[in-house]
């Protein structure tokens, strides 16, 4: 029997140990002869980038390998590669990395078509023009393959991308219909190197991205499902893969949650990113460490509208305590275990941009309708303050 599943939903994917085996012979089935390699110039020489270029190597296929991104990346770093691509007279996109490296070839791939696609498709721009996925105007864009190294953007399995604006120092979501991988390749021997705090953070990364989903008022029982069976894997493995980054049970199901949850999102997140990107993109600090910090601050805050969903996932999860204190003690309680600070003073901020974030968050895709409650710029200002401050108060109203 191989360890190997197949799965085409909502794409094609391999999930196993040597998983990446398969990335050479996809490449000849798409018709490529010349990838372009997008990663982290921190993975360029570590054991997950050796054995991607070991695969194709061997396969003697030709590829180049574009790596000048940062951790918060840019529309210029992906414009770069845009240009980078084209003049290398490139035909795939491999992606070999986390969010960043995900994010920056999906942008490669949008520019290589539409040198002013980042703008042309970011999020309020979509709403505004485009109300189904058959709505996009057709761009040919090249194909993408994604090799993720981490589990928790799940970016992999998305069809949007989230880079820095620099010139309003904000993050954008672009979106297209067409930046959906081709093949993905989830590979947990290709994790096993990722150190225990890099692990939670982006563990927590994927949790959220499933309770956002999860909370999100918006109608779309199936990502809600995947949702709620997205937060009994982070339950069952994230813990595993923080204290032994060995098991490669723990790691393949923090794989399949980490992607899982790009399908559950499209039911929506909330106040959580929508907190994180400005903080993010103003403090450079990294994605999925900010996000579970302020989980539980925002979980709080929604608990009114939250509370029945809560209890059900309780019940799922089959814990300890009921309900919504249930719920925020085991969240509590795996923060701690698994090393992530209670507070975002432990980050190094201090809160005096309180009112410039407030005011971004609520301008933030992932507060317009789908937070869990409506939240207004002052809020997201005092829940700001109270993860600075670590003041986590779990009252019962």
């Amino acid at each position: 029997m191989t360890d190997i599943h197949y799965w085409t939903y909502p794409t094609e994917i391999f999930c196993g140990k040597g998983a990446v085996e398969r990335l050479a012979h996809r490449c000849r089935l798409a018709g490529a002869t010349y990838p372009l390699l997008v990663t982290d110039p921190g993975l360029l020489t570590l054991p997950p980038m050796q054995k991607v270029r070991a695969c194709l190597d061997e396969a003697g296929m030709r590829y180049d390998v574009f790596h000048a991104l940062s951790g918060n990346p840019t529309f210029e770093e992906a414009q770069a590669g845009g240009r980078a691509f084209v003049a290398g007279g490139h035909d795939l996109v491999i992606a070999v990395g986390g969010g960043s490296a995900i994010d920056v070839a999906k942008g490669i791939v949008l520019t290589s078509r539409d040198p002013q696609g980042l703008r042309r498709f970011e999020w309020s721009e979509l709403l505004a023009r485009y109300a189904t996925l058959a709505d996009f105007p057709a761009l040919a864009l090249p194909s993408l393959f994604v090799v993720p190294t981490t589990a928790g953007t799940g970016s992999e399995l998305g069809r949007e991308a989230v880079l820095t604006d620099t010139a309003l120092g904000i993050k954008k979501i672009i979106g297209h219909r067409d930046l959906l991988a081709a093949c993905v390749f989830l590979d947990p021997l290709l994790t096993t190197g990722l150190p225990p705090a890099l692990t939670a953070a982006t563990g927590m990364d994927a949790l959220t991205h499933h309770l956002e989903s999860l909370f999100s008022p918006l109608h779309h029982p199936m990502s809600a499902g995947v949702a709620m069976e997205g937060v009994r894997l982070v339950h069952a493995y994230l813990e595993r893969a923080v204290n032994d980054g060995n098991d490669l049970e723990a790691r393949e199901g923090m794989l399949v949650a980490s992607a899982s949850a790009a399908v559950a999102f499209q039911k929506g997140l909330g106040g959580v990113h929508a907190l994180a990107h400005p903080i993010g993109a103003r403090h450079h600090l990294h994605h999925g460490l900010l996000n579970a910090v302020l989980l539980p601050y925002v979980l709080v805050a929604n608990r009114p509208a939250i509370e029945e969903h809560a209890a059900r996932l309780a019940r799922y999860l089959d814990l300890p305590g009921a309900g919504f204190d249930g719920l925020m003690a085991w969240l509590l309680a795996l923060r701690t275990r698994i090393g992530i600070p209670p507070s975002l003073a432990h980050l190094g901020l201090d809160g005096t941009d309180a009112d410039w974030v407030g005011a971004q968050a609520l301008a933030d895709i992932s507060s317009s309708d789908t937070n869990a409650r409506p939240l207004g710029a002052d809020d997201y200002a005092v829940i700001y303050r109270k993860a600075v401050a670590g003041s986590l108060e779990v009252s019962t109203t």
